[in-house]
């Protein structure tokens, strides 16, 4: 069912062979004041379609900018594993790995490095995570300029403008005006 709905949304063709999965993630580091708490947010899109988002504050305190976006790409790991393996129920096994985009380069270099470090003690678990999923080859994390960092609008306030042009980026439109605020 949900690939027959994907198939009409995605304007009537359909190639199971190259259906591919990505996501964006950004984390702000205790931007709750009172609690500080980090927010981490991220979008994922099958295709190029915007199926599933998230924005949070995250349950422990970050002792670090990088432990903030560290959490926020174990979160998005584990909506991308949910995602492949609906996908293999659905007799469909994704051509490649699925790919996460995050604009902290420590974050990046961590989730490739299977070491632990004493700094990275207190996020083994999720470290573990994430570091597994890309040594099977099912996630890759690449860098991506804060400029391009969609989920930004997740986590942060923005000039209308920019706001504007990164709901654009994530395929989200405004309703018609005859029905903006309609039931």
């Amino acid at each position: 069912m949900l690939l027959k709905g994907f198939y009409v949304i995605s304007k009537g063709h359909l190639n199971l062979a190259f259906i591919s999965t990505w996501a964006y993630t950004d984390a702000d580091w205790g931007g709750y004041p009172d609690t500080r708490r980090s927010t981490s947010g991220y979008c994922v899109f099958l295709c190029d379609n915007l199926l599933s988002w998230s924005s949070k504050c995250q349950p422990t305190l970050s002792r670090s900018s990088v432990e903030a976006e560290y959490r926020g790409v174990a979160n998005v790991v584990a909506e991308l594993c949910w995602l492949r393996n609906l996908l293999l129920e659905l007799h469909h096994r994704p051509h490649k790995a699925s790919v996460v985009y995050c604009d902290n380069i420590s974050v990046v270099y961590l989730s490739g490095n299977p070491i632990q470090h004493l700094r990275t003690k207190h996020i083994e678990m999720d470290t573990h995570f994430v570091c597994e999923k890309v040594a099977r080859g099912e996630i890759r994390v690449l860098h991506v300029p804060s400029r391009h960092q969609y989920v930004d609008t997740f986590t942060k306030g923005f000039p209308r403008i920019l706001f504007d042009e990164f709901r654009t980026s994530l395929s989200i439109r405004m309703p018609p005006a005859a029905i903006a605020g309609a039931c």
